[in-house]
C-alpha cells in the first residue's frame, strides 16, 4: 500500500497529508524532500474540472525560502538575473536563480511581502542551501530561513468565486501576480494570484502549519457549491500553458537560453549577478540544444501519449534529441509536448520523428504556449 511506503520513508509528509489520503490520493511524487500527491483519478476528468470548475492541490512541497534584512533586495539582485526594479510591495515575479556558469539552480516564484522581506517559492532543488552558501560570502545583512508556511493552490474558472466566499470581494481586485496578507478564522495567510496551471488561480500560503487540516476543510466546504475537486497538478494543462518543470523538462546544466527563457535575464542590469559573464557568452555564442514545443500528427500518440516521455527524436534518420513530456490535449484534439533537440532543428515548423512505443510518430516544432498564448484566462 502507498501509505505503508510513506510511513517507512524519511521523506517528509505534507501538513495536508491526512487530508490528501482522505480524498483518495493514489500516487505521490517527491519534491524538495516532501511527498506531494499527483494522482487521484482520471487525469482527463481532472483536466476538465480545472478548466470548467476549480481544483484544490496540496503544494506544501513548494518550500519557502525567506530572505529578510536591510540588504535583502541587494541580495536578490545578486542571485537573480531578472531585473527586479519594478517588483514593488505585494508583487510576485517568476525568476530563475543561476550559478556561476549561468545554469539554473531553481526557477521559483518570488513574493515580495515587505520592503526588506521576500519569499522564494522553490521548485525542486536545495535552494535554501544555495542561498545560505552565497550569503556566507556575500557580506550582506540578510537572514535566510524556511518559515512555517504550507501553500495550497486553488485553480480554475471558479477559483475566484471560492476565494471570495472565503475572504470577501476584495479578492476580485487582486491583480495577476499580486499578493495580499489576510486572515481566515484566525489563521494567518498570504493569498497570491499565481499558480501552475495557466488558468485563473490562486495560492494560499498558510503561515501556521499546525492549522493545515482546518484550512483544508474550510476550503473544501467553501468550494463545494462550485464543484471544487481535489487533484494534483495537472500535466495536460501545464503543457498546454507552456509551463516547464525542473528535473522533468531540463537537465541540471540548462541555462535560460536553452529553454527560451531569455526574458528572465537582464544583461544590462548594473549588478554583477552570479552567472552574468557566462550568460553573456551564451547570448553571444548560442547553445547546442533547445527545449521546443511539439505538435504531433494524429496517430497512436493520441491515445497513448503518457507513454511518450523520454523518447528518441530524429530528423532524416539522425538522432537529434529526446522528448521530455507528451500529452493529449482534449481542447486541441492533438498530442503535444516538449523535446530537447539540437539547435539546428529548433526552428518553428521543423518536421521531426518521435520513436514512441507504437512506432515512429511525425511531429513539428511549434510555439510552446499551445493554448491561450496571451494568458488572457489567467489574467481575466
Amino acid at each position: 500500500m502507498v501509505v505503508k511506503v510513506l510511513e517507512q520513508s524519511s521523506v517528509a509528509k505534507s501538513p495536508y497529508f491526512a487530508a490528501t489520503e482522505r480524498h483518495g490520493a493514489t500516487a505521490y511524487t517527491v519534491l524538495n524532500r516532501m511527498f506531494m500527491p499527483y494522482r487521484y483519478g482520471d487525469p482527463v476528468e481532472e483536466y476538465w474540472a480545472l478548466v470548467n470548475d476549480a481544483t484544490l492541490w496540496d503544494v506544501a512541497a513548494e518550500r519557502q525560502v525567506e530572505i529578510a534584512g536591510p540588504d535583502a533586495t541587494a541580495f536578490l539582485d545578486l542571485i537573480v538575473p531578472r531585473n527586479l526594479e519594478k517588483c514593488g510591495l505585494g508583487q510576485c515575479r517568476y525568476v530563475v536563480v543561476t550559478d556561476e556558469q549561468g545554469q539554473i539552480i531553481n526557477d521559483p516564484v518570488l513574493n515580495r511581502l515587505d520592503a526588506d522581506r521576500y519569499w522564494l517559492s522553490a521548485a525542486d532543488s536545495d535552494l535554501i542551501l544555495w542561498t545560505k552558501g552565497v550569503a556566507a560570502f556575500a557580506g550582506m545583512r540578510v537572514e535566510i530561513h524556511e518559515p512555517d508556511v504550507a501553500p495550497i493552490q486553488i485553480q480554475g474558472g471558479k477559483s475566484c468565486e471560492i476565494l471570495c466566499a472565503l475572504f470577501g470581494d476584495w479578492v476580485r481586485q487582486l491583480g495577476y501576480y499580486r499578493l495580499q496578507e489576510a486572515e481566515l478564522d484566525g489563521m494567518p495567510v498570504v493569498v497570491s494570484r499565481t499558480g501552475w496551471s495557466g488558468d485563473l488561480g490562486y495560492e494560499i500560503y498558510l503561515r501556521d502549519t499546525s492549522r493545515a487540516l482546518a484550512l483544508w476543510d474550510r476550503v473544501v466546504a467553501a468550494g463545494a457549491p462550485f464543484k471544487l475537486r481535489v487533484t494534483g497538478p495537472n500535466t495536460i494543462r501545464r503543457v498546454e500553458a507552456g509551463i516547464v518543470a525542473m528535473r522533468s523538462d531540463f537537465p541540471a546544466d540548462a541555462t535560460p537560453y536553452h529553454l527560451g527563457m531569455e526574458r528572465l535575464v537582464d544583461l544590462d542590469k548594473s549588478v554583477d549577478f552570479i552567472g552574468k559573464a557566462a550568460l553573456r557568452r551564451r547570448a553571444e555564442e548560442g547553445v547546442p540544444w533547445k527545449l521546443v514545443g511539439l505538435v504531433l500528427e494524429p496517430g497512436p500518440a493520441d491515445t497513448n501519449a503518457a507513454a511518450y516521455g523520454r523518447q528518441a527524436v530524429s530528423r532524416n534518420g539522425e538522432s537529434v534529441g529526446q522528448t521530455s513530456v507528451i500529452v493529449f490535449s482534449p481542447r486541441l484534439a492533438r498530442a503535444i509536448g516538449y523535446a530537447r533537440v539540437d539547435s539546428g532543428c529548433a526552428a518553428l515548423g521543423t518536421e521531426l520523428d518521435i520513436h514512441g512505443p507504437d512506432g515512429p510518430a511525425r511531429a513539428r516544432v511549434a510555439e510552446r504556449l499551445f493554448f491561450d498564448p496571451s494568458k488572457s484566462t489567467a489574467r481575466r
